[in-house]
């Protein structure tokens, strides 16, 4: 069987703007069609489908036995004469084989297009080759590259918090501890402290990307153990509301990269017609919430008033179908259920100058403007019954100055999840960490 030639390699989607003639791909085995007369062969890359045809002949016996024993995810290097035809069904053009070579033979496939979502996950690198799958990390890498070019436009600074810790970065619920030397260290739950010290540092504006962890024993479909935060820091704001502008700012420009890039593939793929969100997204006051929300017929139960799902549920629809919105902020949180690091208004300190942003019924950030003056931080500290001990090198913060400044974190698989109609983050997570699951 001839070799490859000395082609360069084309990408799947490159094909169709390429004239008939010779060309070079590389993918792996999607189907075989093997007949008598003719065989055909789909072969996938990281860009696309495509046909492979190879006429059965004496001059292609070889390759005709080639194709006749590949196995379904073999990876092959293929070259051969590239054909424009209508009647074909997959992008309207064809491959006839002048070579093939198997580089990699594969077993048969563990899972199928029926397989649970844990048996999926055991064999994540093969679930991964969907197309489908693959659309949800494009999408995500656009989201993240759009929020960054408008951080980097308006002179933020990127930063890379540690994660390891010497105390907890939240709260010591929901902790892991690590051994460390002599000592031990936690797993950062939130880059919170950091960010703040970076306000005191003088930076002004800032933004991180990275993990975060989190002890959390739920199993349900948008909880993890470790994930990805999406944090931004600001100082010299008047309110959460400058928090708020700038959240709303990136989550717009994420919608709309995403649309121009990918709109089409997810209608495809996902049957969802993305949409960009308008500015200002709706705001409405926590208690207002929990008032709509009763008069939709359901009583929030916790007893510390947070809004638990369902009523993440019934004040979206009700957004949705006032104001035709999928997002909305849920303001003014009572001070009982936020931290102690949240600015009480001056007067009604029984709410925060903090919000929950929630997307398409589930919330998928918390923000807010932080208490930045150092004898209310103290206060604060005691009244939620914490050791300020554990909290003297946070608290040196503002006793060397900072100004007041705010901001969110907010989790990227989330956001993915709820942007393209997904029903779990374990779809959304490139290799997902859950209470029972460590491996792969």
């Amino acid at each position: 069987m001839t070799q490859p030639t000395s082609l360069p390699r084309t990408l799947i989607a490159d094909l169709a703007s390429l004239p008939d003639g010779p060309v070079k791909v590389q993918g792996w085995v999607e189907t075989v069609r093997d007949q008598k007369r003719v065989q055909f062969v789909i072969v996938r890359d990281e860009s696309g489908a495509a046909q492979l045809v190879n006429p059965v002949n004496d001059d292609t016996a070889e390759t005709a036995a080639t194709i006749s024993g590949l196995m379904h995810g073999s990876f092959i290097t293929v070259t051969g004469d590239l054909k424009a035809d209508e009647r074909v069904k997959l992008g309207g053009l064809e491959v006839k084989v002048g070579s093939l070579v198997v580089e990699s033979v594969a077993k048969d496939s563990p899972i199928a297009d029926d397989s649970s979502i844990d048996k999926r996950l055991d064999w994540r690198f093969l679930d991964l080759r969907r197309p489908e799958a693959q659309l949800i990390f494009r999408v995500q890498t656009t989201i993240e590259h759009a929020m960054r070019q408008h951080w980097i436009d308006e002179g933020f600074i990127e930063l890379h918090t540690p994660k390891l810790m010497a105390t907890a970065s939240e709260s010591r619920a929901e902790l892991f501890e690590v051994p460390y030397f002599e000592t031990t260290a936690y797993l950062a739950q939130s880059p919170q402290l950091f960010k703040q010290m970076a306000q005191s540092a003088g930076f002004g504006k800032i933004f991180e990307i990275g993990p975060a962890f989190r002890a959390d024993p739920s199993f349900t479909s948008r909880h993890a153990t470790e994930f990805t935060s999406i944090d931004s820091e600001i100082s010299w704001i008047d309110s959460h509301e400058d928090v708020m502008q700038l959240h709303e700012q990136l989550l717009a420009k994420a919608v709309a990269a995403v649309v121009e890039r990918h709109g089409a593939e997810i209608e495809e793929r996902f049957g969802i017609t993305l949409e960009v969100p308008t500015l200002p997204f709706p705001r409405i006051p926590h208690a207002e919430v929990k008032a709509i929300v009763e008069g939709r017929g359901h009583t929030i139960e916790r007893a510390d008033g947070d809004l638990d799902p369902e009523a993440e549920r019934q004040i979206s629809a009700h957004v949705k179908e006032t104001m035709g919105h999928d997002f909305v902020f849920v303001t003014e949180y009572p001070s009982g259920v936020r931290p102690f690091y949240h600015l009480r208004p001056e007067g009604r300190g029984e709410v925060t100058n903090s919000y929950d942003l929630i997307y398409n019924g589930v919330e998928i950030s918390t923000g807010a403007q932080r208490e930045h003056r150092i004898d209310v931080l103290e206060a604060q500290i005691a009244e939620k019954g914490m050791d300020a001990s554990e909290l003297e090198e946070y608290l040196d913060f503002f006793r060397y100055g900072v100004p007041p400044h705010g901001g969110f974190g907010m989790g990227l698989a989330r956001v993915v999840m709820l942007m393209l109609g997904l029903g779990s983050i374990r779809e959304t997570t490139y290799l997902f960490r859950g209470p029972t699951r460590l491996k792969p």
